[in-house]
Protein backbone atom coordinates (compact mmCIF):
# COMPACT_ATOMS: atom_id res chain seq x y z
CA UNK A 1 0.00 0.00 0.00
CA UNK A 2 1.23 3.73 -0.39
CA UNK A 3 1.18 5.67 2.11
CA UNK A 4 1.10 9.72 1.32
CA UNK A 5 2.85 12.41 3.47
CA UNK A 6 2.70 16.37 3.61
CA UNK A 7 5.19 18.22 4.02
CA UNK A 8 3.84 22.37 5.69
CA UNK A 9 7.51 23.62 4.82
CA UNK A 10 8.70 26.11 7.10
CA UNK A 11 5.71 28.04 9.60
CA UNK A 12 5.72 31.37 9.67
CA UNK A 13 5.15 32.74 6.30
CA UNK A 14 2.20 33.36 6.27
CA UNK A 15 0.54 31.04 4.94
CA UNK A 16 -0.14 28.89 8.43
CA UNK A 17 -3.85 29.16 8.18
CA UNK A 18 -3.46 27.53 5.13
CA UNK A 19 -1.36 24.65 6.08
CA UNK A 20 -2.98 23.67 9.17
CA UNK A 21 -5.87 23.55 6.99
CA UNK A 22 -3.77 21.19 5.15
CA UNK A 23 -2.81 19.16 8.04
CA UNK A 24 -6.44 18.79 9.09
CA UNK A 25 -8.01 17.25 5.58
CA UNK A 26 -4.30 15.13 5.29
CA UNK A 27 -5.30 13.95 8.61
CA UNK A 28 -9.20 13.44 7.64
CA UNK A 29 -8.14 11.77 4.63
CA UNK A 30 -5.74 8.81 6.17
CA UNK A 31 -2.47 10.41 5.06
CA UNK A 32 0.46 8.62 6.73
CA UNK A 33 2.33 11.49 7.74
CA UNK A 34 2.87 16.07 8.02
CA UNK A 35 5.99 17.27 8.17
CA UNK A 36 7.66 20.47 9.62
CA UNK A 37 11.05 22.04 8.36
CA UNK A 38 13.10 24.57 10.44
CA UNK A 39 16.05 26.73 9.45
CA UNK A 40 16.65 30.15 11.21
CA UNK A 41 13.21 31.15 11.26
CA UNK A 42 10.18 28.95 13.34
CA UNK A 43 11.19 25.87 14.86
CA UNK A 44 10.05 22.48 13.73
CA UNK A 45 8.42 21.14 17.28
CA UNK A 46 6.48 24.17 18.22
CA UNK A 47 4.77 23.55 14.62
CA UNK A 48 4.37 19.86 15.43
CA UNK A 49 2.99 19.96 18.94
CA UNK A 50 0.34 22.43 17.68
CA UNK A 51 -0.63 19.97 14.49
CA UNK A 52 -0.03 17.26 16.81
CA UNK A 53 -3.46 18.58 18.82
CA UNK A 54 -5.21 20.04 16.16
CA UNK A 55 -4.85 16.42 14.07
CA UNK A 56 -5.70 13.38 16.12
CA UNK A 57 -4.73 10.37 13.96
CA UNK A 58 -1.96 11.22 11.43
CA UNK A 59 1.85 11.63 12.58
CA UNK A 60 3.76 14.48 12.95
CA UNK A 61 7.61 14.54 11.48
CA UNK A 62 10.28 17.05 11.73
CA UNK A 63 11.70 17.58 8.37
CA UNK A 64 14.49 18.45 9.87
CA UNK A 65 15.38 19.61 13.68
CA UNK A 66 18.42 20.90 12.80
CA UNK A 67 21.58 19.30 14.85
CA UNK A 68 23.43 22.45 15.46
CA UNK A 69 20.56 23.94 17.04
CA UNK A 70 20.59 21.90 20.19
CA UNK A 71 22.30 19.22 21.99
CA UNK A 72 21.36 15.75 21.11
CA UNK A 73 20.11 15.39 25.22
CA UNK A 74 17.81 18.17 24.28
CA UNK A 75 16.82 16.43 21.01
CA UNK A 76 15.95 13.39 23.26
CA UNK A 77 14.13 14.92 25.64
CA UNK A 78 11.99 17.24 23.00
CA UNK A 79 11.70 13.52 20.94
CA UNK A 80 10.62 11.89 23.83
CA UNK A 81 7.71 14.75 24.84
CA UNK A 82 6.10 14.85 21.39
CA UNK A 83 5.68 11.30 21.51
CA UNK A 84 4.06 11.45 24.21
CA UNK A 85 1.90 14.36 23.55
CA UNK A 86 0.83 13.25 20.31
CA UNK A 87 0.13 9.56 21.66
CA UNK A 88 3.02 7.82 19.81
CA UNK A 89 2.97 9.17 16.37
CA UNK A 90 6.43 11.16 16.60
CA UNK A 91 8.93 10.91 13.44
CA UNK A 92 12.63 12.28 14.02
CA UNK A 93 13.75 13.68 11.22
CA UNK A 94 17.44 15.53 11.78
CA UNK A 95 19.56 17.29 9.63
CA UNK A 96 22.40 19.45 10.03
CA UNK A 97 21.80 22.29 7.51
CA UNK A 98 24.44 24.21 6.47
CA UNK A 99 27.69 25.70 7.28
CA UNK A 100 25.91 29.70 7.00
CA UNK A 101 23.37 28.51 9.51
CA UNK A 102 25.29 26.18 11.61
CA UNK A 103 28.40 28.70 12.02
CA UNK A 104 26.13 31.99 11.33
CA UNK A 105 23.56 31.33 13.54
CA UNK A 106 24.07 28.53 15.69
CA UNK A 107 27.67 29.47 16.29
CA UNK A 108 28.45 26.10 16.01
CA UNK A 109 31.71 24.83 14.03
CA UNK A 110 31.19 22.81 10.17
CA UNK A 111 33.60 20.71 11.10
CA UNK A 112 33.37 17.03 10.23
CA UNK A 113 29.71 16.43 9.84
CA UNK A 114 29.49 13.19 9.13
CA UNK A 115 31.00 12.50 12.65
CA UNK A 116 29.03 14.73 14.52
CA UNK A 117 26.01 13.08 12.75
CA UNK A 118 26.96 9.67 13.55
CA UNK A 119 27.88 11.18 17.47
CA UNK A 120 24.31 12.87 17.79
CA UNK A 121 22.00 10.31 16.48
CA UNK A 122 24.24 7.83 19.23
CA UNK A 123 23.45 9.58 21.90
CA UNK A 124 19.70 10.72 21.26
CA UNK A 125 19.38 6.61 20.96
CA UNK A 126 20.98 6.30 24.01
CA UNK A 127 18.57 8.76 25.93
CA UNK A 128 15.66 7.56 24.32
CA UNK A 129 16.35 3.99 25.30
CA UNK A 130 16.47 5.75 28.75
CA UNK A 131 19.77 4.48 29.39
CA UNK A 132 22.44 6.65 31.55
CA UNK A 133 24.24 8.69 28.78
CA UNK A 134 28.14 7.93 28.44
CA UNK A 135 29.71 9.09 25.35
CA UNK A 136 33.74 9.07 24.73
CA UNK A 137 33.25 10.55 20.80
CA UNK A 138 35.40 13.30 18.48
CA UNK A 139 32.45 15.91 19.21
CA UNK A 140 30.73 14.96 22.22
CA UNK A 141 32.05 13.74 25.57
CA UNK A 142 29.39 13.04 28.20
CA UNK A 143 29.62 14.03 30.95
CA UNK A 144 32.55 16.02 30.61
CA UNK A 145 35.32 14.24 32.17
CA UNK A 146 36.66 18.04 34.13
CA UNK A 147 33.62 18.83 35.13
CA UNK A 148 30.96 17.83 38.60
CA UNK A 149 28.36 16.55 35.82
CA UNK A 150 27.36 12.62 36.15
CA UNK A 151 25.54 10.41 33.54
CA UNK A 152 22.21 11.03 33.57
CA UNK A 153 18.94 9.02 32.08
CA UNK A 154 15.86 10.54 30.30
CA UNK A 155 13.48 11.28 33.59
CA UNK A 156 10.15 10.52 30.90
CA UNK A 157 8.82 7.25 29.08
CA UNK A 158 8.24 7.96 25.17
CA UNK A 159 5.02 6.31 24.91
CA UNK A 160 6.82 4.01 22.21
CA UNK A 161 10.33 2.01 22.81
CA UNK A 162 11.95 2.86 19.25
CA UNK A 163 11.05 6.67 17.90
CA UNK A 164 11.89 6.45 14.16
CA UNK A 165 14.95 8.34 13.08
CA UNK A 166 15.14 9.71 9.84
CA UNK A 167 18.65 11.89 8.17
Amino acid sequence: PVKLGLNLGYWGMGNDADNLALAREADRLGYSVVWAAEAYGSDSPTVLAWVAAQCPRIDVGSAVMQIPARTPAATAMTAATLDTLSGGRFRLGLGLSGPQVSEGWHGVRWAKPLARTREYVDIVKLALARQRVRYDGQTYQLPLPDGPGKALQLTVHPVREHIPIYL
